[in-house]
């Protein structure tokens, strides 16, 4: 009988969702570590092996914990980081620091101190002021800083706003026009410990189609030859991005990595051909790709609330404080009832979390079975930013993470207690 029961509950990784909720309780993030490593080994074999030349980082923000930095570490990627936080993440599990890539937009002194006393392999510059800051505090440690520019190549891509980044209106990069770019070569090229190693741009976050990126080579190489026949400079590395998208709802679904980066790779041998250049060092930077899908949630649910030819509401016990994509620009998700898998959907609900907020909605018009009080939730595909943008509204502690190898569970985040939401309280 109990075999007939797991039978019915959802497989996740090969462990049974049902029974990690049991184990752990919940809200519960459950993370898939044999997906993180086929994500990386094909990144390897159709990227990094099938072209020379390339290195490819995973971009952290999309999920960090230290056995995260740990598993890429040990897979042979590289890391971007954007805040000393995440920095200071890789430094204490001995990340390579000569593969670490820092970005940000603002970063404070204090960031750029840590990441250059570091040595990290790589400062992406993100604004004119920042090339000053950055040599200073290189010439303060008798470093040489590397650096790479964050262009902004002026494309509007389809995808939601907020997670746009590559056009002219952007608070990222350095604007693609001729007087900025002028300045800004300039600039680095006089200072004496820095060294300008070439140019970065990323466009934006979950695209599903190369077109894009086709694009933005398109505009970065033609850079590329007008500093070649202005300044003399020659362009060694160009980092591509990353933004690639993953399988959300069914009218989004993963590609291939080679999808991208074959485009990529073809037009830039195309262009650097056609314009006399010899093909830089090419990076990616996939996060989301990675991780995306190795992820899911499980919530328990509670009060369950029908207003009468309107609608169902079924409320969890976590919501917009560990997934805020929903409130924040609309994503959408698939979910099942993990208890009840086999059983047919016959009802639509909206999946309500229990913070004090009306946007706090997780799934609109969701087909379930008929759904009881203390039945789990199980949403799919929340690997990346949902850990990573978690807080403490309503002052919810945040949930635990377990890792899933080879069908084997293992906590790798501690759930918090109330006692850690007080824990900086004077």
């Amino acid at each position: 009988m109990k075999e007939m029961e797991k039978m019915s509950n959802f497989i996740f990784a090969g462990c049974d969702t049902v029974e990690l909720a049991k184990k752990y309780k919940t809200p519960l993030y459950v993370m898939s570590e044999d997906y993180i490593i086929d994500r990386c080994a094909e990144i390897k074999k159709d990227f990094l092996e099938k072209y020379p030349k390339t290195m490819a980082v995973y971009a952290s923000k999309a999920f960090l914990t230290k056995e995260m930095a740990r598993i890429i570490k040990r897979e042979g990627l590289g890391m971007d980081v954007v805040s000393g936080g995440e920095l200071y993440t890789a430094i204490e599990v001995d990340f390579p620091m000569d593969q670490i890539i820092f970005h940000g937009n603002n970063k404070t002194i204090e960031e750029l101190e840590m990441a250059i006393e570091n040595d990290v392999g790589r400062i992406v510059v993100d604004n004119i002021d920042e090339i000053q800051i950055v040599d200073n505090i290189a010439k303060k440690y008798n470093k040489k800083a590397h650096i790479l520019f964050r262009i902004s190549p002026g494309l509007d891509i389809q995808t939601h706003k907020y997670i746009q980044t590559g056009q002219v209106d952007s608070k990222f990069g350095i604007p693609l026009t001729e007087k900025t770019i002028e300045m800004a070569i300039k600039k680095a090229l006089s200072m004496e410990n820095l060294e300008l190693l070439g140019f970065h741009f990323h466009i934006g976050s979950q695209l599903l189609e190369n077109d894009n990126h086709i694009k933005a080579i398109r505009i970065m190489t033609r850079l590329m030859k007008d500093v070649k026949d202005k300044y003399g400079f020659i362009t060694k590395e160009l980092n591509t991005g990353g933004g690639y998208g993953i399988h959300y709802t069914e009218d989004e679904k993963r590609k291939s990595i080679s999808y991208f980066t074959d485009a990529i790779m073809e037009e830039v041998e195309k262009n650097c051909q056609e314009y006399g250049l010899e093909r830089p060092l090419i990076i990616i930077e996939p996060g989301r790709w990675i991780v995306g899908e190795a992820g899911i949630t499980l919530y328990t649910i509670g009060a369950i609330k029908e207003i009468p030819g309107i609608r169902t509401y079924v409320s969890i016990d976590g919501g917009m404080p560990d997934n805020p994509r929903p409130s924040l620009y609309q994503a959408k998700y698939e979910a099942v009832v993990a208890n009840k898998i086999n059983e047919e959907a016959t009802e639509v609900v909206t999946i309500a979390g229990k913070c004090c907020e009306s946007a706090d909605i997780l799934i609109w018009d969701l087909k379930v079975p008929e759904v009881e009080r203390g039945d789990i939730l199980a949403v799919l595909s929340t690997g990346a930013y949902n850990y990573s943008m978690s807080s403490n509204y309503n002052r919810l502690p945040r949930p635990a993470v377990v890792m899933i190898r080879d069908g084997k569970d293992r906590l790798i985040v501690k759930r918090e207690t109330y006692e850690d939401l007080l824990r900086n309280d004077i």
